[in-house]
């Protein structure tokens, strides 16, 4: 799939999502890659703050404020002050698919020196299917260049739909507090030209930085949680929707991919300041992993909604022992659930939610 015929097909077809405190100067970066496509801003923190976004782009823009007037009495299922706030974008967002990229991102470039499309890579994971039930020993089959490998079962060579598609990063890898605060100046220069098949029943460390998915697929289960300001725990919110996606894609028979694309990570966090809010989720996640290894799904839940609303009940009955978080947390889930049908009937006309802000 080249750059242009990826514009070209799917640009009416793609959401790009970006949470942010901050002017998006980043997005002169990104201009080349970026600019045909629609844009949904998430401003976290102060509403009266002005945020400035480079002429050309076209974007909606939306702050707490728009958050609380379009959700109502189901704006507190949204964070405030910590990027979980970008699902609201999910929310909003009628497209097919769906990019999320934090604002310290830039654009990555391979070892040739070619500066990488992000977008267009995560486009062609997306768009070819995944094989959760075997693993293929080349890594993904339906990259150019390579197959399944003898021994690799026909019944099964088909796949199934691709549910999501997870990017890594160069320079500042994705590391918790504790591992930022021994290995202060470590960077990520290893550039692994694979892209694999996360296997069914495996579990994995979602980073929102640098991730695409199919919204129709799994739009609903992607719910960041409850973060940040009034909340006990922060920088888990990624975490938490990806084990969530995970276990419920494996349940309809999705697949998530991971590796390429990467992108340029380009500055690291407070270790101390992520330690604040990191540290009951590195003791809870010793109970939250068991607990998502051990979820049973019935075979009635044919859907993601409901899929989810199970899943909520689950998490109240056993994880709201190790703290009463997670029974606002499970009731949260339902919120979201709630939000997200009102906004999305499955007779689809167009949500009333004015955009803020427009640039053509």
């Amino acid at each position: 799939m080249s750059e242009t015929g990826a514009t070209a097909i799917l640009k009416e077809e793609v959401d790009i999502v970006i949470p942010t405190i901050r002017n998006l100067e980043f997005l002169e970066k990104w201009r080349a890659f970026f600019e045909p496509y629609h844009l949904i801003i998430v401003q976290d923190g102060d509403p009266s703050k002005g945020i400035k976004v480079p002429e050309g782009f076209d974007y909606e823009l939306y702050n707490r404020n728009d958050i609380n007037r379009i959700l109502g009495s189901k704006s507190h299922c949204i964070s405030f002050k910590d990027s979980a706030c970008r699902c609201f974008g999910f929310l909003l967002s009628k497209k097919k698919y769906i990019f999320t990229i934090d604002d310290d991102c830039f654009v990555a470039k391979d070892p040739s020196g070619k500066e990488i499309n992000a977008l267009e890579q995560h486009l062609k994971n997306l768009l070819t299917p995944s094989t959760p039930f075997f693993f293929n020993t080349l890594y993904d089959p339906f990259r150019e260049g390579t197959d399944f490998v003898r021994g690799y079962p026909f019944s099964l060579r088909e796949g199934v739909p691709t549910a999501a598609s997870h990017g890594l990063w160069l320079n500042i890898p994705d590391y918790d507090a504790p591992t930022q605060l021994v290995k202060p100046l470590e960077r990520n220069t290893r550039y692994v030209d694979a892209v694999m098949t996360i296997p069914k029943g495996t579990l994995f460390p979602m980073c929102g930085m640098n991730l695409a998915f199919n919204r129709e697929l799994i739009g609903p289960v992607m719910y960041f949680g409850l973060m940040g300001d009034g909340q006990p725990i922060g920088r888990y919110d990624d975490m938490w929707a990806g084990w969530c996606m995970k276990v419920i894609s494996d349940h309809l028979g999705f697949g998530v991919k991971t590796g390429l694309p990467y992108v340029w990570h380009s500055k690291a966090s407070n270790p101390f300041v992520n330690l604040k809010k990191e540290y009951k989720g590195i003791y809870w996640q010793e109970e939250l992993i068991p607990f998502f290894q051990s979820v049973s799904l019935p075979k009635e839940c044919t859907t993601a909604q409901k899929c989810y609303v199970e899943l909520s009940k689950q998490v109240k009955a056993k994880l709201g022992k190790v703290d009463e978080y997670f029974n606002k947390l499970a009731d949260n889930m339902v919120t979201w659930i709630e939000a997200w049908e009102e906004l999305n009937p499955s007779v689809a006309p167009k949500s009333d939610a004015l955009p803020n802000g427009s640039a053509k």
